[in-house]
């Protein structure tokens, strides 16, 4: 039984990612993500208790998910940098929801701070820069996910911007921005 459950969970989880990161925490039904997960709306409120509920456990799952999926890595931040460019290229939800959530209901996000805090000590240990090891996780965040943030009128100025090569030049753009910060002379 417990089995079923835990199923019916990561079913509700699943479809409840596809539709918050399509329509945020006010626009997302839960009539939608019951039917899409073949559950029913009584069980997603016995499970998460409110939409909101349900909207936190997904975002939390989803940002979990990418910490363990693509955990800084101190001997290699602009690797790292790369790896979270791919990983939004591939889960593109994944942003979204954390927009929605920093719209909607910012305390949605605040539960993956303690699935990075030790990652953060073992990147201010390593690196012997000026900032703070948090700035710096923040500020390699923030350059891995330009491209997917920026208006398409800007990011599609390249001529076939979805082909494969384009994609690999923004990230080994990505890549080299962070080794240039981590690098700059103090």
């Amino acid at each position: 039984m417990a089995r079923d459950a835990e199923a019916t969970r990561e079913r509700i989880l699943s479809a409840a990612t596809i539709e918050f990161a399509a329509h945020g925490l006010a626009g997302g039904r839960v009539e939608r993500i019951a039917a899409q997960a073949r559950s029913n709306v009584r069980m997603i409120y016995a499970y998460y208790g409110s939409k909101s509920g349900l909207f936190d456990a997904t975002v939390a799952d989803a940002l979990r998910r990418m910490a363990e999926n693509v955990p800084p890595r101190s001997e290699d931040l602009a690797g790292w940098a790369g790896d979270v460019f791919d990983h939004h290229q591939r889960f593109p939800e994944v942003l979204r929801l954390s927009m929605w959530a920093r719209l909607e209901r910012p305390e949605a996000t605040a539960e993956p701070g303690d699935t990075y805090r030790s990652k953060t000590l073992s990147v201010a240990t390593a690196a012997a820069h000026p900032l703070s090891a948090v700035d710096i996780l923040v500020f390699i965040y923030a350059i891995a996910q330009a491209w997917q943030l920026s208006p398409e009128g800007l990011t599609g100025l390249a001529e076939n911007p979805t082909r494969g090569e384009e994609v690999a030049a923004r990230r080994q753009a990505v890549v080299t921005a962070v080794e240039r910060m981590l690098h700059a002379p103090g």
